[in-house]
């Protein structure tokens, strides 16, 4: 299916474009769409009425049936995209998502920003000039769809970035997340020391490496390092899992991250009580007297002979 529809689309494009096709190869790709249709049905149908048996309603086997024959990297970015558009809403209503009382939120935007609004600017400027060239109204129409289409997903990507931000909870837990892509959580227990460090790593988005670093980059950099007692796992943006015993992310305020994860520690430092005085320390004795009593005045001296 991941060959014959994108097939299916091209051929499309030529038929409107005015491209001559011989007959028997649209009727073999009509015959194939048909047939890869047909087999999806025939493969999805049985897992259906299996869950259907088992009493699940016509939503739950109709998803069981499509997680069993869709793969997860298609079924993710399906709901990755469905995600991005709804913070685009969010983003227009000046809301985010999901940040529960106490946590406080710490984005990680700045890097990226500059970079997102010229991809914005590139695509308007695509739009417009094949809107000059192309001769064709249907072709024009289906390449504006599309061209806008992709303004739209790139705005609803940063939005997702901006109403999606980092936390840390209440409790003291983190919360590392990119857009609808990437969603961590630390608990409190296991996190030992957080410390403020600029790196630049190689690689996508999300990079683990030998010793069990993860690498949640933004802009090419990571500026808070947290450690943490034992590993933790995450989910990556395509489905597959891993584990991280040491967390490197990008915040725009990365001392003030630094000190919310570090605050706890410091309170429970500061709540023990006053201890006594060691009973090695000598009390404390008024100073003694250095002016010596006045005494009796002298007799005075007889006058020499």
């Amino acid at each position: 299916m991941g060959a014959v529809l994108p097939g299916e689309v091209a051929l499309a494009v030529c038929l409107v474009a005015g491209v001559r096709i011989p007959g028997a190869v649209l009727l073999g790709a009509e015959a194939l769409v048909v047939g890869v249709l047909a087999l999806e049905v025939y493969v999805m149908w049985p897992l259906y009425a299996a869950r259907r048996r088992a009493g699940e309603t016509r939503r739950e086997a109709g998803l069981s049936a499509v997680r069993a024959v869709v793969p997860v990297a298609v079924r993710r970015l399906l709901v990755h995209e469905l995600r991005a558009l709804h913070s685009l809403g969010l983003w227009v209503l000046r809301r985010r998502h999901r940040i529960p009382e106490g946590a406080r939120p710490f984005s990680y935007t700045e890097p990226q920003t500059g970079i997102m609004w010229a991809f914005v600017l590139v695509s308007v400027v695509e739009t417009v000039v094949l809107a000059l060239v192309i001769p064709w109204p249907l072709v024009h129409a289906i390449l504006l769809v599309v061209d806008v289409y992709g303004i739209v997903i790139v705005l609803a990507l940063q939005a997702a970035c901006v109403t999606r931000p980092h936390l840390v909870e209440a409790d003291g837990s983190l919360r590392l997340r990119y857009g609808a892509l990437f969603d961590l959580r630390a608990p409190a227990a296991v996190i030992a020391a957080a410390r403020v460090e600029r790196r630049f790593p190689d690689g996508g988005l999300v990079r683990v490496d030998e010793d069990g670093a993860l690498d949640l980059a933004v802009g090419s950099q990571t500026t808070v390092t947290v450690e943490l007692t034992e590993p933790v796992e995450f989910v990556r943006p395509l489905g597959r899992r891993g584990r991280a015993r040491t967390l490197r992310f990008h915040a725009d305020d990365p001392r003030a991250a630094v000190a919310a994860l570090t605050k706890d520690a410091k309170d429970t430092e500061g709540t023990e009580g006053r201890t006594a005085p060691s009973p090695l320390t000598p009390e404390r004795t008024a100073p003694a007297a250095l002016t010596p009593e006045r005494t009796a005045p002298s007799s005075t001296p007889d006058p020499p002979a």
